[in-house]
C-alpha cells in the first residue's frame, strides 16, 4: 500500500496546508511518511493519524488496492466506528487488539510466550 502523492497534494490544496504541517498534526516522521510513499508496506498507525488530521477517509489518498489495502482500509474504517461510538478509546489499542483478533488463539499464546520470555523480571 503506498500513499498516492497527487492525491493527498490535492487533498492538501483543498485544506490548504503544508505538508510538514500536517505530519506535525498526525504525529507522523518524515521517515514515516516516505515510508508508506515510496515502499509497498503497511503502516495502519500512520496512514489513520494522516487520515484523521485531514478529517478523511485512508482511502482518499492511497493507492494500489490489492487485498492488503483493502484490508487496511475496512480496518480503520472499523476502528473510525467503534471511535465515534466511544469516542474515550485509544486508537491505536483498538487497531492493535482487532488485528490481535484476527490471529488464531494459538498464535497469539505464542507470541506472548516469547514476548515473556525476553523480560528479565528480577530488575
Amino acid at each position: 500500500m503506498r500513499i498516492d502523492a497527487d492525491k493527498l497534494k490535492k487533498i492538501l490544496r483543498k485544506k490548504s496546508l503544508s505538508l510538514n504541517a500536517l505530519l506535525k498534526k498526525a504525529g507522523v516522521s518524515k521517515t514515516a511518511f516516505y515510508h508508506l510513499l515510496y515502499k509497498d508496506s503497511v503502516l495502519p498507525a500512520s496512514l489513520g493519524a494522516i487520515a484523521s488530521s485531514l478529517a478523511v477517509r485512508p482511502s482518499a489518498f492511497l493507492t494500489d488496492r490489492s487485498e492488503d489495502v483493502a484490508q487496511t482500509v475496512r480496518l480503520l474504517n472499523f476502528v473510525d466506528r467503534i471511535v465515534s461510538q466511544e469516542p474515550g478509546l485509544d486508537r491505536d489499542n483498538i487497531r492493535l487488539t482487532l488485528l490481535l483478533l484476527e490471529e488464531t488463539p494459538l498464535d497469539r499464546l505464542c507470541r506472548s510466550l516469547t514476548r515473556g520470555r525476553a523480560v528479565d523480571f528480577r530488575r
